[in-house]
């Protein structure tokens, strides 16, 4: 653990995996976003990451109100675990054993989960299940290897072991993140995965109240992460591989992931998505529907509006896409619709305005991609950028990815004149089209698109570009449904209720008297 910020307590503990404040991007400008706009709240930060040489330094210039920051990476070396023979305590595992096959099924009752996640924890914090105890105990040894002989289709046991293993050693330093990090009177997880399992294990250890807001569904996007993660073994052989079936290993990662959202679901208080398709995505995940709700995002329209005002009356040739330079992202899909694009409007330019460390090898394929369609004098990489000096040179904004939310950038777009061009995921479509009858009575303020199509990517670009009046009518549309249905103070006033009704909860548990033991009236 590293403390970059020491406080003594807070009213609010946010639980950050891999975002704010060292990484850029939609989900850490809302939380940027979300400190300042509630300066009558302290914060607490506890920042999880994978390793140190992940991250660099702070992306973001931390708000007064933030009171305390602690960085945890949970796939780095923790001190050896000394290597004592020891049996195991049979109740213990036992509990385990009821756990682990609750997790199997979604449809398990949250409070069987809940109790039993309970009883371990206490298992633990009085001594009787010790880091120690996974790792050497023969009661964990016969578990491992009857979980193998019963459930793996893979035939190697020295890989299905050792993916036991880094598979829960994070959750180790998770309980004990429990017990060190600051008095706080809510916790508010921006995702399920281990800092949604964290925000479990804290409101299991204390009580407080648990919020949860999920910008994109966790479990969807580890899961196109797996999909694709090449350090994930498959030992079959090329004889009795079936290519229709996902690899036991992959498949082990996801159940894995699924089941720590759940943890995270069935202890929140407060379950937010960003629009009602991720909050049905939510419920079929299985999250409680009746603590669910939707709360979409909002911009400062003052602020862009006056961003707005720099634009001349010249519609730019410039297509921009802002965001980092990573996969999900399918940058390549973009440059490859520029070479449509440039073909029939030799003069367009476009820009890629984002940062290329997440994924160094990423970023060199995509720039080998540009030179290699000889588009070195069209396609420009400009890192991270200001958007206030960026939007006002911008005909037009892109998303090609094959995974979103509900992104800030094309409201922050709309609100500063700029259209939108967009694949067809999370609400993007909604954003562009509109949102029942009211709402696409505003009109289309761009056009929707297939995932990684180029062709069909170039042609809703060149449509918008070479039509000036459709252009403007695309404007109009963005400008008014942004400045109708996403501000930041509709935004801040749903949270603001949230907050006022966790935290009186929180101060109504520390007004309660806490029973006396028996004996000690």
């Amino acid at each position: 653990m590293t403390v970059l910020k020491q406080g003594q307590s807070a009213d609010i503990g946010l639980l950050l995996e891999g975002t704010y404040p060292f990484v850029s991007g939609g989900v850490s400008s809302w939380v940027n976003q979300m400190i300042k706009g509630f300066p009558e709240h302290t914060f607490a930060l506890c920042f999880i990451g994978s390793q140190a040489s992940d991250y660099g330094e702070m992306r973001y210039q931390l708000p007064d109100n933030v009171v305390h920051l602690e960085v945890h990476y949970l796939h780095e070396p923790h001190g050896k675990v000394p290597v004592i023979k020891r049996k195991g305590n049979k109740q213990v595992f036992k509990e385990i054993r009821c756990l682990h096959e609750q997790y199997r099924h979604a449809d398990t009752p949250k409070g069987e989960t809940a109790s039993l996640l309970k009883s371990i924890m206490q298992h633990r914090n009085e001594g009787r299940y010790a880091e120690a105890d996974f790792l050497y105990s023969r009661e964990s040894w016969d578990y491992i290897t009857e979980q193998y002989r019963e459930r793996c289709t893979d035939p190697s046991f020295v890989d299905y072991f050792w993916t036991v293993r880094i598979m829960h050693s994070p959750l180790w330093k998770l309980m004990a993140l429990t017990e060190t990090f600051i008095p706080v009177k809510v916790y508010h997880t921006i995702s399920t995965g281990y800092a949604g399992f964290l925000g479990a294990l804290m409101k299991q250890r204390t009580g407080k109240p648990l919020i949860l807001s999920e910008h994109g569904i966790y479990t969807k996007e580890r899961k196109i992460d797996l999909f694709q993660a090449e350090w994930i073994r498959d030992n079959r052989g090329t004889l009795t591989k079936d290519s229709s079936e996902v690899a036991y290993f992959r498949h082990l990662w996801i159940r894995f992931f699924e089941a720590l959202g759940r943890d995270c679901y069935h202890h929140a208080d407060r379950i937010i998505a960003l629009y009602e398709t991720n909050r049905l995505r939510q419920i079929k995940d299985g999250a409680p529907a009746e603590r669910t709700e939707n709360i979409p995002n909002g911009i400062n329209l003052p602020h862009l509006a006056k961003v707005r005002e720099k634009r001349s009356d010249t519609i730019p040739l410039t297509i921009c896409l802002i965001g980092r330079v990573v996969p999900i992202k399918d940058i390549k899909t973009f440059i490859r619709a520029m070479r449509t694009v440039v073909n029939q409007l030799p003069d367009a330019e476009a820009w890629i305005a984002g940062p290329e460390d997440e994924d160094p090898d990423y970023a060199a394929d995509c720039r080998s991609l540009v030179k290699g369609l000889g588009l070195t004098d069209n396609v420009k990489f400009l890192g991270f950028q200001r958007i206030d000096e960026l939007l006002p040179k911008v005909g037009l904004l892109v998303l090609s990815s094959i995974s979103e939310a509900l992104p800030l950038v094309i409201l922050e777009g709309y609100a500063a004149g700029v259209p939108c061009v967009s694949t067809d995921v999370g609400s993007c479509r909604q954003l562009v089209e509109g949102l029942g009858p009211i709402d696409r009575s505003i009109g289309a303020s761009g056009e929707i698109v297939g995932i990684a199509n180029p062709t069909e990517l170039a042609t809703a670009i060149v449509g918008l570009l070479s039509n000036p009046e459709r252009w403007r009518a695309a404007q109009a549309a963005g400008i008014t449904r942004v400045e109708r249905y996403y501000t930041q103070e509709q935004m801040f006033g749903r949270y603001r209720s949230v907050y006022e009704e966790c935290l009186n909860k929180s101060d109504a548990l520390a007004a309660t008297p806490k029973s006396c033991p028996r004996g000690n009236h």
